[in-house]
C-alpha cells in the first residue's frame, strides 16, 4: 500500500480519544483512522504504570500487525504519561502523545503562567504535565488535581446530572483558589464534559483541550514526512475490547454519525 494512504492509529482506554477523531474530521478529513478503545480494561487512571504500559503496547502491536499504520497516537493521557518514550523506541512508525501539545498550548494561552492540570490518578502521579511545562518555562507555576470520577461520569453517560456539577465544583475549587488562568483538560475524556467544567471555572480560567493541539501536531509530523493523504474523505474503523453498544452510542453522539465497533478479545 502507498505509504500516505496508510491509516493513523489511535488508542484510548474508552471513548475519550474520540474527541481526537472529531478534531481529525475537522483538520485532516482525508486521513484514514483506526481507533481502539480498551473499554474492557478502563479506567486506566487507577492502574499501575507497568500495567497501563503493557495494555497500550498490546494494542499498538495489534494495530501494527493487522492494520496498515503510518502514525500512532496514544490518545490517552495516562498511557502517554507512563510510556511514550517506551512506545517510540519499540515501534518503527512515529508515535505521538497528547501531553506535550497540551502543555505548549497552555503556556501559549496563559497570561499569568499559573496553570492548572486535571487528569487521572496515574497522570497526576506521574508529574508528566508539570515536568513538561516547567521544561518549557521555568517560571511557570503548575497546580494539579486528580479527578478520578470524571471518566466514569463520561463512560456511564452521567455528564448532565446535578452530581456531575457538584463533583466538578469540588475538584476544581482548590485550583481556582490558586489563581490559575488556564486549565489543561489532561484526559481525552474531559472535553466531553467541557460545558460542565466551563460552568465551574467561569471566566477565570481558559480551558485547554489537548486533543485539538495533538491533531495539529499530527498534521505537522505527517506534512514533514510527506505522508499527508490528499483524499477528500478518509475511512474510519473502530475496535473495542468490551461490549460495543455503549461505545457506539456515545461515539455516534459525539461524532455526529453512526459508528460500528468491532470487539477484539485479548
Amino acid at each position: 500500500m502507498e505509504e500516505r494512504k496508510k491509516a493513523i492509529g489511535l488508542l484510548d482506554s474508552g471513548v475519550g480519544g474520540l474527541t481526537l477523531v472529531r478534531e481529525f474530521n475537522r483538520l485532516l478529513p482525508g486521513e484514514n483512522i483506526v481507533y481502539f478503545g480498551d473499554t474492557a480494561r478502563m479506567p486506566y487512571g487507577p492502574k499501575g504504570p507497568e500495567e497501563v504500559r503493557s495494555y497500550a503496547t498490546e494494542i499498538i502491536e495489534f494495530l501494527a500487525s493487522t492494520q496498515d499504520i503510518k502514525l500512532m497516537i496514544v490518545a490517552c493521557n495516562t498511557a502517554t504519561a507512563v510510556g511514550l518514550s517506551y512506545y517510540q523506541a519499540r515501534f518503527s512508525f512515529p508515535v505521538l502523545g497528547v501531553l506535550e501539545p497540551g502543555a505548549q498550548a497552555a503556556l501559549d494561552k496563559s497570561q499569568t503562567r499559573r496553570i492548572g492540570v486535571i487528569g487521572t490518578e496515574a497522570t497526576i502521579a506521574s508529574k508528566a504535565y508539570p515536568n513538561a511545562i516547567l521544561a518549557m518555562d521555568k517560571g511557570a507555576k503548575v497546580f494539579d488535581k486528580a479527578c478520578p470520577l470524571f471518566v466514569l461520569l463520561v463512560e456511564n453517560q452521567l455528564i448532565d446530572t446535578p452530581e456531575a456539577y457538584k463533583i466538578a465544583q469540588s475538584y476544581l475549587e482548590p485550583l481556582l483558589q490558586q489563581g490559575i488562568d488556564t486549565l489543561i483538560l489532561g484526559c481525552t475524556h474531559y472535553p466531553l464534559m467541557e460545558h460542565v467544567l466551563a460552568a465551574v471555572t467561569g471566566e477565570q480560567a481558559a480551558l485547554v483541550n489537548s486533543a485539538q493541539y495533538t491533531a495539529l501536531a499530527a498534521r505537522k509530523t505527517l506534512s514533514e514526512k510527506g505522508l499527508l493523504n490528499a483524499e477528500k474523505r478518509g475511512w474510519q474503523r473502530f475496535f473495542v475490547s468490551g461490549e460495543p453498544r455503549n461505545f457506539e452510542e456515545i461515539g455516534g453522539r459525539l461524532l455526529g454519525y453512526d459508528i460500528k465497533a468491532y470487539r477484539v478479545l485479548f
